[in-house]
């Protein structure tokens, strides 16, 4: 069993319970979900789930067809790391002494080509997007300053191959 990461990206309807049942066919496979995010698409009233997992190949395309299945679905696929552009974006919340007292601090933001978003008189916020790593280096870096809040977003990517999914979703209307 060669498993490896796929990122699936679902094309929906917005409806209550969608996602619900999305998950249950995780579930029922005992695969576990590595990162999911939801957004609006580039299309009006259509929906794009991204979610990560690590499976192999027959269960990859056993999961797609279970997931097209859904009425509120309109498409979904699957993209190898090799296949896709991706990053995330990460928030971190440090104590604003941090920022006056150690000049280290504003070099380990440049440096990282991270974004003071806020300050306050007891903390800012840095905004990072990157790769996975890369947040990871500004956290374990920022961690000795009095890191008070981290969090990061889920998967967002779009695929290298021209992918017009306007264009298929309206031949697949017309069929």
């Amino acid at each position: 069993m060669n498993e490896i990461k796929y990122t699936i990206s679902i094309y929906t309807e917005n409806n209550v319970g969608l996602l619900n049942r999305i998950s249950a066919i995780f579930l029922k496979r005992h695969i576990n979900i590595r990162s999911i995010t939801s957004s609006e698409s580039e299309i009006p009233n259509v929906h794009r789930f991204i979610i990560v997992v690590k499976v192999d190949k027959e269960k990859i395309k056993k999961i797609i067809k279970q997931i097209e299945k859904q009425i509120e679905v309109i498409a979904a696929f699957s993209h190898t790391d090799k296949e896709i552009i991706y990053l995330q974006t990460a928030l971190y919340k440090v104590k604003s002494k941090s920022l006056f007292k150690e000049r280290k601090i504003q070099n380990i933001i440049k440096e990282s080509r991270a974004n003071i978003v806020t300050v306050k008189p007891d903390y800012f916020v840095i905004e990072k997007t990157g790769w996975k790593e890369e947040t990871d280096d500004l956290y374990n870096k920022l961690k000795k300053y009095g890191l008070l809040q981290f969090v990061r977003s889920g998967r967002i990517s779009v695929s290298k191959e021209s992918m017009e999914i306007t264009k298929f979703l309206k031949s697949n209307k017309n069929e």
